[in-house]
């Protein structure tokens, strides 16, 4: 089973992950802080911003990779921090024009769960890799679960709690 954690920055979803991977599931970590860093060491202070597209193929052919070898591995549950789709939904969020191959791999690329985590302020942090604001958070938010809606999904919001009800919400609902 291929399961997604989801949502805008700053929601949580790392340290969802975390307890995911100290209770021994298989995660597909989220690769785009990668790109960041190597690009910054590059001369581009965040390749998103200037460069959208070359960042988002970088990030595609990354997710679509960890896809395909979910199909190699050895497990019952395989869990993406963040998916194909997701890319889309920043493009979609920054008004982005991409190319047809974007939604051709979130089409063809399906996951059979996604869980969504929410906008929450008391736990939302800026850092040096996340610069979009509360407010921004909140816009992504939404562009990510109507990107997911639109491609046929259907979603699981985690409630706002502590990351162990969080997972606990999560692994129930796979079972």
């Amino acid at each position: 089973m291929k399961i997604v954690i989801s949502g805008g920055p700053g929601t949580g979803k790392t340290s969802i992950v975390e307890e995911l991977l100290r209770r021994k599931y298989f995660i597909f970590e989220e690769t785009s802080r990668e790109i960041i860093d190597k690009y910054k060491n590059l001369g581009h202070d965040q390749l998103f911003l200037s460069d959208p597209i070359k960042f988002s193929e970088i990030l595609l052919k990354n997710r679509v990779n960890q896809f395909k070898k979910s199909n190699i591995n050895n497990s019952n549950h395989y869990f993406f921090d963040r998916g194909i789709p997701d890319v889309l939904a920043y493009l979609h969020h920054k008004n982005i024009v991409y190319e047809d191959n974007f939604t051709i791999c979130a089409n063809k690329y399906k996951y059979d769960m996604v869980f969504i985590a929410e906008p929450w302020r008391e736990i939302y942090k800026n850092d040096k890799q996340r610069y979009e604001s509360f407010n921004e958070l909140v816009e992504i938010s939404k562009h990510i679960k109507k990107t997911y809606k639109g491609l046929g999904y259907d979603l699981f919001i985690i409630p706002n709690d502590s990351v162990t009800k969080r997972v606990d919400y999560i692994l129930n609902k796979i079972k």
